[in-house]
């Protein structure tokens, strides 16, 4: 269970299939990934040879001391014959070391050893039954039940990266009966950086069981978590692209040009994905399409986190490396937008769904904000840690409920409630440098943390202080799975005045707005005819 854990994220309870699927490699398919394999291995081999081909020695003096330090990999015996005459000693004691290595036909040509090559007997089956080199079938035991997931049952998926390799794993959590295992895992292909779940298939166009990665590259993987034992994840959004001078730090057509930092889902327009950028930007996506259909270029430096709000499709909160954190209105986000300047870079930004006119934000000094997205200042500011606030997370049902994670190791409870925060618990969890929170969507006290050195999954009420201070404390009404107030029907983003009064659009199709804005452009560059005034 070691490893150095950056991201982490929960799936609500009664999503995840309760037997997942399991891919099935055919034989062709088998041969096809092989072949495949090999061609990357040999080009990769052949680029090697053509790095060294300027340094091979093409003479035999000193060939002893080359064999012997593990010099030049390739020396042909046949040019021996070219070489001036040596002492008999030292003759005889190359031809020792060709005898004893085997150098005698080290440049014929032989298949080149690959790990890929016994893939073939490696090929596992779904069960023991259908595979013909075991003679112990499958019994009924602990194994199967818990490779059943059941509708009372959360997944947790954490991003671990090891000393050797980076994996997803999957785990499932059931507080009733207090199990917490890991169900599987999925070796992936660069650092990630940010996963966020979303109950949204862009292949069928419904709901689903999906996770997405972003990483170091400038793409967002798709992985459907009711599939496992997958190579590869289901869709990619982005491509990868090389960096120029020119444009180092702007977004394309195709997407970013740098590592996605963070990413949210719009849980009111199901289609749309936000992901923030170390270009600068931030990127909208149209799921069902696969593309980037809005880039925001507001910020001045990296864009760190973003969250969309939890009951205005439209509105999307983001914090920057800049120290400023922005509300936009997606419809025409370039012209409506707000901006709060805070002291510090801004590591996290979240909204509070049971007061959905307010935001919080936490910074690499240290600071905790609570503002309201209708004044310029904020409503408090808390100094909660030494060091950068890494986590921030509200209870999904318990009002009031804050708990923070730091770079400074420590691990704290606040209640906020009546904009007077006060600390509960003060904890060091023993995990190094903490580096993220999740709030678990079903349990109100249930929090999963990654640190530098481990995880954790903590039910906060073992605390005797937490059980005292927030009992009997609930919420007054359930919407989209949160507790939230009971006027939240009747709440509106549009009177934090983001919109201008003379462009109110009332489609929340994201790409609208785009095709105004170009039309605008297109009138200003029109030229006024000779003798207008």
């Amino acid at each position: 269970m070691k490893g150095f854990v950056p991201c982490l994220t929960w799936v609500k309870k009664g999503v995840a299939k309760a037997t997942p699927d399991k891919v099935q490699v055919t034989k062709e398919e088998l041969e096809k990934i092989i072949k495949d394999t090999k061609q990357g291995i040999a080009n990769a081999e052949l680029g090697d040879e053509e790095e060294d081909d300027g340094d091979q020695v093409h003479d035999m003096e000193g060939d002893a001391d080359l064999i012997a330090t593990g010099g030049k990999k390739k020396i042909k015996k046949k040019k021996r014959k070219e070489e001036p005459e040596k002492d008999d000693v030292e003759e005889e004691d190359v031809d020792d070391i060709i005898a004893e290595y085997g150098l005698e036909n080290y440049d014929e040509d032989e298949e080149v050893s690959s790990p890929w090559d016994g893939i073939a007997g490696l090929t596992y089956y779904a069960s023991n039954d259908d595979d013909p080199y075991i003679t112990l079938k499958d019994e009924d035991d602990s194994d199967n039940e818990d490779f059943t997931i059941k509708p009372t049952d959360n997944l947790l998926a954490v991003a671990r990266v090891q000393q050797d390799c980076t994996l997803l794993e999957i785990h499932v959590y059931n507080e009733e009966e207090a199990n917490f295992y890991c169900h599987h895992d999925i070796i992936l292909p660069s650092f990630p950086l940010a996963l966020e779940w979303l109950n949204y298939d862009p292949g069928e166009q419904q709901t689903g069981n999906m996770l997405a990665v972003s990483s170091m590259e400038p793409t967002i993987d798709l992985w459907d978590l009711d599939v496992i034992d997958c190579l590869e994840p289901t869709f990619t959004l982005g491509t990868k692209v090389k960096k120029s001078k020119k444009k180092k730090n702007s977004a394309t057509a195709a997407g970013h040009t740098d590592a996605v930092l963070d990413l949210s889902w719009n849980k009111e327009a199901r289609n749309v994905l936000a992901s923030g950028s170390a270009d600068f930007t931030i990127g909208l996506w149209d799921l069902s399409q696969g593309t980037m259909v809005t880039s925001i270029r507001q910020h001045k430096e990296k864009v760190q986190t973003l969250e969309w709000h939890p009951f205005e499709a439209q509105s999307l909160l983001s914090g920057s490396f800049d120290q400023t954190v922005k509300v936009y209105d997606c419809r025409c986000p370039n012209d409506t937008h707000k901006t709060w300047q805070l002291k510090g870079e801004i590591e996290r930004v979240t909204w509070n769904h049971f007061s959905p006119f307010h935001y919080l934000a936490s910074t690499d000094q240290g600071f905790v904000y609570y503002v309201d997205a209708r004044m310029d200042k904020p409503v408090f500011t808390l100094s909660a840690h030494d060091k950068a606030v890494t986590g921030l997370r509200l209870s999904s049902q318990v009002p009031g409920l804050l708990v923070t994670s730091s770079a400074d190791k420590a691990f704290k409870v606040w209640d906020i409630e009546n904009n007077k925060p006060e600390c509960i618990l003060d904890k060091q969890l023993g995990m190094g440098e903490l580096q993220c929170v999740a709030d678990n969507p079903d349990a109100a006290f249930v929090f999963a943390i990654g640190g530098e050195s481990a995880l954790k999954v903590w039910d906060i009420r073992e605390s005797a202080a937490v059980r005292k201070h927030f009992e009997g404390r609930n919420g007054s009404n359930l919407v989209n799975g949160a507790e939230v107030p009971m006027d939240v029907d009747a709440v509106s983003m549009g009177s934090l005045s983001l919109q201008p009064k003379d462009s109110q659009p009332q489609s929340k199709d994201l790409d609208k707005c785009q095709t105004e804005e170009k039309k605008k452009k297109k009138k200003k560059k029109k030229k006024k005819p000779m003798g207008t005034q």
